[in-house]
């Protein structure tokens, strides 16, 4: 099974355990290790992937969005935040420090990083494979989050349905005065509102009478743990590792107050960077994998098709 996309990911069809697997080591590390080449790697991976899997919506809301969020996010830390040893100037008797300014283009890329991964996620990570992973182990919450997680774009669809119904009553938000236009409002949203609780009761009630839950209980799942999942779990883990000794061993270290310092790049250093890499632009490896030898493909059936022809007119 696959995500709905606008291009066919080679790395969505993995199963859904790689997925998961994928998703935690990535963002663990975005999160938490504020890194600044670890930062850099995992900002433009996420970016090139989120492109690639959603096209010109990821563009228009990396520019719309995202880019004034962290440059938002960026200014603001050194407007509060007066820690820092390097002063650089001072705003009404506040000391501006060069090492607030770093942290807070650290943490705006963290964040900028964050919401582009999390994009991602969404798109590869279907309720159907969330369900795969947590329904034995935590089937109630696993059926509130995958619920929560499909009826987001059902909420999208749905409320266009009631505007244009509403609005074919001349109960539009965009006519009438101001109180007009909110009463309007608030009538869609109850709506909305109504019509959500009734499909949330219909769906529990209808998984469990199929026993969703229950101790013993089989499900079909069109899912397969291949060796190339195999090949792929071993990989991630193993760099996984390999980052994790390097930041356990103060190879990948980075301070920020109350000077900045951090670890000059060696041997072992550049390892660990080469491997967070090749973690962070694996799906893109993968689809990149996939595209060549389908235009391999394309190719030698063109040619066999051109020598056919040729044939049949000799």
């Amino acid at each position: 099974m696959r995500a709905t996309k606008l291009h066919a990911d080679a790395f969505s069809g993995c199963n859904p355990i790689v997925n998961f697997m994928y998703f935690a080591f990535v963002l663990g590390i975005t999160i938490f290790f504020l890194h600044p080449v670890l930062l850099g790697i995992s900002f433009v991976s996420g970016m090139v992937y989120s492109i690639y899997l959603n096209g010109g919506k990821a563009v228009k809301f990396n520019l719309a969005f995202l880019l004034p969020l962290m440059v938002a996010a960026a200014v603001i830390n050194p407007a509060f935040n007066h820690q820092g040893v390097t002063i650089l100037t001072y705003v009404r008797m506040n000391p501006i420090t060069l090492e607030s300014i770093l942290y807070g283009i650290a943490a705006a890329v963290m964040i900028g990083s964050v919401i582009l991964w999390f994009s991602c996620y969404n798109a590869v990570m279907t309720s159907d494979k969330f369900l795969y992973l947590f329904g034995r182990i935590i089937p109630a919450l696993s059926l509130i989050i995958s619920m929560a997680l499909r009826f987001v774009p059902r909420y999208k669809a749905q409320i266009k349905r009631i505007t244009n119904a509403q609005r074919g009553i001349g109960r539009d938000v965009s006519s009438g005065n101001v109180i007009v236009r909110i009463r309007s409002g608030l009538s869609i949203l109850s709506i909305l509102v109504t019509w959500a609780l009734e499909n949330a009761i219909e769906t529990a009630d209808s998984m469990k009478s199929r026993g969703y839950g229950l101790k013993g209980r089989t499900a079909y799942s069109n899912f397969r743990f291949d060796f190339r999942d195999r090949i792929l779990v071993v990989a991630m883990l193993l760099f996984f590792a390999g980052i994790i000794a390097s930041i356990a061993l103060h190879r990948l270290s980075v301070l920020y107050f109350p000077a900045f310092v951090i670890n000059v790049p060696d041997g072992f250093v550049l390892v660990a960077y080469a491997e967070y890499l090749i973690i962070c632009t694996l799906p893109l490896m993968l689809d990149i994998r996939e595209d060549l030898i389908w235009r391999t493909l394309r190719l030698k059936i063109v040619s066999s098709g051109n020598k056919s022809s040729n044939g049949a007119d000799v």
